[in-house]
């Protein structure tokens, strides 16, 4: 017999469904990161060579107003794309979840909840994401042959540092009064920026990968019986 009183506290049936048509979403999104990241770049170096030629004394005909407009254009997009990926990528990212607990129900160190929440609560975003990988990736590898962790570790690691990056150049920005601290703040973003675009790009291939491996997983069938 079931007990109801404990009936809120169990997570609902886990079945299998196509990550394929988010996944193509979440790596679009990124592209779109991917793409806005470059442009900020490309604005940057604008932004840069303006400051040091105030730096200068040189005469900028305006020049300044528009390297000003267009940086902050650059980071209006570049934190529409981030947060319109985000929500992609975190759709996609529950559904291989609730998968990989159909392949493996006992393979998991975290809830499923924490697919969505692991990433947003602070501190615990910089190790529960990719624990939660790896168990997804584990429960998703061939039943004979699981896969290695190296790109999982390789992109958790470029996003670590990208994130790092990005906070501490931003904060430099806003704080930058001098020319020359505008330029040594810009020079610092186009770094965390240059990161993010190869963390993006192996996020595209972790998301690629992991679609794949539980698309050819789900063909597979149930794991073989031992004679």
């Amino acid at each position: 017999m079931i007990d109801n009183r404990h009936d809120q506290f169990i997570a609902p049936a886990a079945w299998l469904r196509s990550p394929i048509g988010l996944g193509r979403a979440a790596v679009a999104g990124l592209g779109v990161v991917v793409a806005t990241d470059l442009f900020a770049i490309g604005s940057g170096v604008f932004v840069y060579d303006v400051s040091g030629d105030l730096e200068s004394g040189a005469l900028l005909d305006g020049r300044a107003e528009l390297a000003d407009r267009l940086y902050s254009a650059a980071g209006v997009v570049q934190t529409v794309a981030l947060l319109t990926t985000a929500v992609l990528f975190l759709c996609w990212f529950h559904r291989v979840r609730v998968n990989a607990e159909v392949f493996d129900p006992y393979g998991h160190d975290k809830k499923r909840g924490w697919a969505i929440w692991g990433w947003l609560v602070p501190i615990v975003n910089l190790w529960y994401p990719r624990r939660m990988t790896l168990d997804i990736w584990d429960a998703s590898s061939p039943w004979s042959a699981p896969r290695p962790h190296g790109l999982v570790n390789t992109w958790w690691t470029f996003w670590v540092i990208a994130m790092g990056f990005g906070r501490s150049a931003s904060t430099a920005y806003r704080r930058a009064e001098s020319a020359d601290e505008i330029q040594d703040a810009v020079g610092q973003l186009m770094l965390s920026d240059a990161v993010d675009v190869v963390a993006a790009a192996l996020a595209m291939a972790v998301v690629l990968r992991l679609n794949r491996m539980q698309y050819e997983k789900a063909l597979a069938g149930p794991a073989p019986v031992p004679v």
